[in-house]
This record gives C-alpha cells, structure tokens and sequence, in this order.
C-alpha cells in the first residue's frame, strides 16, 4: 500500500489536504488492476474535521477494495463554497492521478459523515451548477459517480443541525444561501446513485434529513438505497470500539452498515 499526502490548491484556499491509501497492485492477481476509489469527509459540524471518521474508515473501504482518500477540508471562519471547492480538486487531482493511483476514473464514490455527508452531498448535487462552474471548474473532471452518506446533515430548514450552518455560512446568511445549502432542495436527475444510512434515535441531526434526501432522489428518479436503524446515537462512525467516542456509540447491528455498502457499492459501482 502507498500513503500518499497532497495539499490542494483551489480557487479559494491553499490549506485543504487530501490523503491517500491506495492499494498496490501485484504479478499475482493482475498488474493492470484499477479500483473504484471513495473520497471520505469526515464530520465535525463544519468547526473541526473528525478524526474517528477518517483512517479508520478508510482502512475499510481499503478491504473492501477501493482505493481510499480522505478529505482533511477547511473550516469555520472559512465559509461555504471553499469547503466544497477543496472536494471538487480532490476529486479532479484523483482522476488525473488515476493511472498513477491505479484508480478507475468512471468510478468515483463521494462519501461523507454528519457535516462531511453534507459536504459529500453538496458535490453530488452541486457538480454541474454556476457555484462551481463560476470558479473554473469542469463539471466532467469534478463529477462524483456515487454518493455514499451516514447520517448526513442535509436540510436548512426546521430539521436543520443549526450549529453546522452558523459554521459553514457565518453570521446571518440570507435565504438565498440558506436555500442553496439545503440539499434536499438541490436534488436533480443529474445527482449519482445513493447509499445512506442513518439511526431513528439521533437526537443531533434529526432523521427527517435522510428521509427529505430520500424522497427527494425518488421524486427525481435517482437510484437510492437508505437504511434506517433503530438504534444509536449521532457519530457513530463505524460504530464499533475502534471508532467509538464512549460505549454508547458501540452498536452492533449498525456495525452492518460495512458489509451493507460492500454489497451495494459491488452490484452498483463496481459493476
């Protein structure tokens, strides 16, 4: 495996830093092998970039068999779309690097946790309109193929995580933003297929946000599967003692939702 390290340069910021664990390829199995490859965004409520949702995850998707990169992106004071424009230079510098990296270009996978899934969800819903378009970006070269969530902040409406909006947006955004941001809202035919998951018992983004998301990918005829498990706080990450925070955040049945992507990302992605 290679540990790769790049800082990214972007329209708006120079700080962003995406790292890499690529899996090498071997004379064994096939020398030309390229894999599907999962860009993370780990959550933090836009004020810090969660470490529990970064390698340790990463090393999963490794297993899985993607080539895994996480998304170390801005934060408060920095507001909306620089966070969104270091994604979109992730994913375009992934795609330059595909041969490089050993990465399938047609196959990338935008990931994202708690304020990450937002992040993650405003580039697959985002990719092709003026607020990157505006800042020079191709919307082929920064186009996601998939979207792959857990329990993502989505709207900025009255089942909004308030604290993730104050720190992407800073102090009284107008209704215009505030709409902009708002996913569920942002939804199009042109938004990738969806893997989502999220517990009925988060008390800090409510599950209202994932079923929003959902209904709207159905009313515009995207491909989605949602999980919904019963019970388990917000952050679960992978929800086991490597990830865990304290033992209420060690939850067995939603230890599943691994094997669950695996399944899905093998009949939709790697297919």
């Amino acid at each position: 495996m290679q540990i790769i390290t790049q800082t990214l340069t972007t329209p708006l910021t120079k700080t962003a830093k995406l790292t890499g664990y690529v899996l090498d390829n071997t004379a064994e199995i096939d020398e030309n092998r390229v894999r599907p490859a999962v860009v993370i965004c780990p959550g933090g409520g836009y004020a810090f970039v969660s470490q529990r949702e970064g390698q340790a995850i990463a090393n999963q998707m490794n297993a899985i068999g993607l080539q895994a990169f996480v998304l170390d992106y801005s934060c408060t004071p920095t507001h909306f779309p620089a966070q969104l424009a270091e994604l979109a230079t992730a994913v375009k510098v992934i795609r330059e690097h595909a041969n490089e990296w050993h990465v399938d270009p047609n196959k990338i996978i935008a990931m994202g946790f708690s304020a990450g899934g937002h992040l993650a969800g405003s580039l697959a819903t985002m990719w092709n309109q003026p607020v990157l378009k505006d800042l020079g970006f191709n919307p082929e070269e920064i186009r996601p193929n998939a979207l792959a969530i857990g329990y993502p902040v989505i709207t900025s409406g009255e089942k909004a995580h308030r604290g993730s909006f104050d720190h992407l947006l800073g102090e009284n955004p107008s209704a215009e933003l505030l709409e902009q941001v708002s996913l569920e809202k942002q939804v199009s035919a042109d938004t990738p297929q969806t893997f989502m998951w999220q517990t009925y018992e988060d008390q800090a983004v409510p599950v209202d946000n994932t079923i929003m998301f959902a209904q709207a990918l159905r009313d515009h005829g995207v491909n989605c599967e949602y999980h919904m498990f019963p019970h388990g706080p917000h952050g679960l990450a992978l929800a086991s003692a490597e990830t865990a925070a304290n033992e209420d955040q060690i939850v067995p049945a939603v230890q599943q939702w691994v094997g669950l992507f695996k399944t899905w990302v093998t009949t939709n992605v790697m297919d």
